[in-house]
This record gives structure tokens, sequence and C-alpha cells, in this order.
């Protein structure tokens, strides 16, 4: 049986990433998928052209993706016959994600229609951003495994809680993890995840 993962890399982070998890997933081929832009609109059909280049060739397709990949991904896939969704330091609900920025920085989303888009920081929100999520809502039935840093600082338990409470998907959280997976042992503890989770 031919099977492939496709990945979908988080924000700063490129499709030769998969690469490095190749040796975690043995048996699979790993296709990266490249973008540059992070519009929901742009992503979702690079995302979703490279699903469809794969259905003829290979008998079962997987997921893995990183933070904001994981929102483009459920938004390009959610429709088509995925095996099993890898998802590390997901950003679940896009919405509450914009909509709690604003109100931590003091915002309403009458401010952010009235100048369209609003720069803080290095993360800059837009209007046609919110209502193009509003727009296309998702409905995720994929068995998933997410893997979770007890110290993200992008999603929160309320929202991973709630996400697993109404999905078929399964957490696993690293005590002192962080967002970013990037230490050796954050690393290490990614690989053992991904290398027990990717057939079980």
């Amino acid at each position: 049986m031919k099977k492939a993962i496709i990945y979908v890399h988080g924000k700063g982070g490129s499709a030769l990433e998969a690469e490095r998890f190749k040796k975690n997933c043995p048996g699979f081929e790993m296709i990266g998928v490249d973008y540059r832009e992070y519009l929901p609109w742009v992503v979702e059909k690079k995302v979703r052209d490279t699903y469809e280049k794969l259905t003829s060739k290979y008998d079962q397709i997987y997921l893995l993706a990183n933070s904001i990949g994981v929102y483009f991904s459920m938004l390009a896939l959610q429709d088509m016959p995925i095996k099993k969704a890898l998802f590390i330091s997901p950003i679940l609900d896009m919405e509450k994600s914009i909509t709690d920025t604003l109100e931590e920085n003091n915002l309403t989303e009458t401010d952010l229609k009235n100048q369209q888009e609003i720069t803080l920081g290095r993360k800059t929100l837009s209007w046609k951003y919110l209502q193009f999520v509003r727009e296309h809502p998702i409905n995720w039935q994929i068995e998933t495994e997410i893997l979770y840093g007890q110290k993200d600082d992008h999603t929160s338990n309320e929202v991973l809680n709630d996400f697993v409470g109404n999905h078929n998907a399964h957490v696993t959280i690293m005590e002192n993890g962080e967002h970013w997976f990037h230490t050796k042992e954050q690393l290490a503890f990614l690989d053992n995840w991904m290398k027990k989770t990717v057939e079980s």
C-alpha cells in the first residue's frame, strides 16, 4: 500500500521541514506544501492542489500540520478522505484567535472594520481575513492526534479542550513545552510522539 503525508508548515516555516520529519514515518512519502503568503484563500488552494496531485498516486493520505498550518489544512481538506491527521501546536479556532487579539489590545471589531488592517508588532489583523474565516466555517471529522505544549501561548487550554471534546481527537501534552518545539528536549519529544501516533 502506497502512503503519503502532506506536511503544512507554520508561520516562518518551510516545506523543507518535511525532510526532517521523514525519519519518523518509515513507509511514507512526505510532501511539504510550499507557501509564503499567510492568506487563507491563497494557502487553501495550495494545500488542496497538493492533495489532488497525490490522490491518484497513493492509496492513503495522511496530514501533518503545524501551528497556523493546521487552520489552513482543516480549511482545505475537511471534505477529503484523509486517513489521519497529526497536529503540532495547532491554531484550532482562528476566529477566536483574531477576536482575542483585538480584545487584548483594547480594540473592537468596529475599529478593525473602519481601518481594514491593523498592525500590532509583527502581526497584522485584517477585516477581510476575519470575514473570510466567518464565511468559511470548518467541520473537521477526521481522526486527529494533537501535540500541545503546556506553555503554548497561541492556543488556550479552553480552545484545546473544546476542540478535543467535539472532535475525533486525542491530545498529548508536553510538560513545559512551548508553542514552538525547538529545543533538543522538545524535538526529541515531538519525534517520539510522531513515531507512536502516525499509525497507532
